[in-house]
């Protein structure tokens, strides 16, 4: 037991050394949260609107100030054709134009001309601006947003990031290491120590684990004292399922290692297996259910997926851990597959 911990000791003060290590590991997950959370963010805000309109009834100028009044529209002129509108729109002075119909009094006419470039953005906007001038009629719409009642792209983006980084930092920094051992040479003199080659692995797994948990707690603390995102659920359930996932990733780190043969390509590795998936294929920026069904079946391996699934419901819905079943099976079973196959690939290449 005593060789074991002075494994673990030896990998900790290495990976405490290397400032760069220490600079990748907290460093980016802080980036990270403040540019999702303040920088790149898909929340309306502030668009540049123009109003079209011939005459100024009551219902139209009480459209057109509840317009101005959002916090999502500026409204930064107002024309008489929606000719001159969609001229203001290409020139990039405008984003998007709601022309009022001369019996819009009476019928509600009204017609959206929109910067369709980003077509999600376009729709999003059409949706506000309808949803602001409907209410500023006689029909009255009584919506409830629930779980996230001011629509924070935030409360969406935090369980992301969590997912991705750590599965990319317990992976790469876990491939990383055991492969340098390899490359320097090293990794033979600690096979012929008295210590068995899975408590080798295990030591230099265990420092890299305590990291993760303090990289989780460091987001966590981001999320709810700095983006304002709410963690409704069971801190003990969420540290218990992301220890389930930062085991997978470390079982995956050492799947990589067996295969890499120096660090560049364990980088590599990391990168085209584990980054792409992650972004695209997760859930992360674009809706599963949107995707093509190929798409949906590939998506069905990513381990993320699961986990980000998992961290939605219970940091931002606060449900029990019922309610994640089937996400911590699926990530169990993934975490015992990978390790099983990871620690047999190891055993026959030392052999």
């Amino acid at each position: 037991m005593k060789q074991f911990i002075s494994f673990v000791i030896k990998e900790s003060r290495h990976i405490l050394r290397d400032r760069r290590t220490m600079l990748i590991l907290f460093g980016m997950p802080v980036v990270l949260m403040l540019l999702f959370g303040f920088a790149i963010t898909n929340d309306v805000r502030n668009v540049r609107t123009v109003v079209v309109t011939s005459q100024r009834d009551l219902l139209t100028q009480q459209a057109v100030e509840r317009l101005a009044a959002s916090e999502y529209f500026t409204i930064t002129s107002a024309v008489e054709t929606p000719q001159q509108a969609e001229q203001l729109i290409r020139n990039q002075k405008a984003d998007m134009a709601v022309v009022f119909g001369q019996d819009f009094a009476t019928e509600r006419n009204l017609q959206f001309i929109v910067d369709a470039s980003d077509p999600n953005m376009a729709q999003q906007w059409t949706t506000y601006a309808t949803q602001t001038i409907v209410n500023a009629g006689q029909a009255k719409i009584n919506q409830r947003m629930l779980y996230n009642p001011q629509m924070k792209s935030s409360y969406n983006f935090v369980p992301a990031i969590m997912g991705m980084l750590l599965m990319l930092i317990c992976a790469m920094m876990t491939s990383i290491s055991i492969v340098r051992e390899k490359e320097k040479g090293t990794m033979e003199v600690l096979l012929v120590s008295p210590v068995r080659p899975l408590m080798i692995i295990i030591a230099k797994a265990v420092p890299y684990l305590l990291l993760a948990f303090s990289i989780l707690i460091t987001i966590l603390l981001m999320a709810r004292f700095v983006l304002g995102v709410p963690l409704a659920g069971s801190l003990l359930w969420i540290f218990f399922v992301s220890g389930i996932y930062i085991l997978l990733a470390l079982s995956l780190g050492l799947l990589i290692s067996n295969i890499a043969t120096n660090q560049l390509m364990a980088l590599l590795l990391s990168a085209m297996v584990l980054l792409m998936p992650i972004v695209m294929l997760s859930g992360m920026l674009f809706p599963i259910e949107s995707m093509p069904t190929i798409l949906q079946w590939v998506s069905a391996v990513v381990p993320p997926r699961y986990y980000i699934e998992a961290m939605r419901k219970l940091m931002i819905m606060g449900v029990g851990v019922g309610e994640v079943t089937r996400e911590v099976i699926i990530l169990s079973v993934m975490t015992f597959l990978l390790l099983a196959v990871s620690l047999k690939k190891f055993k026959t290449r030392l052999e």
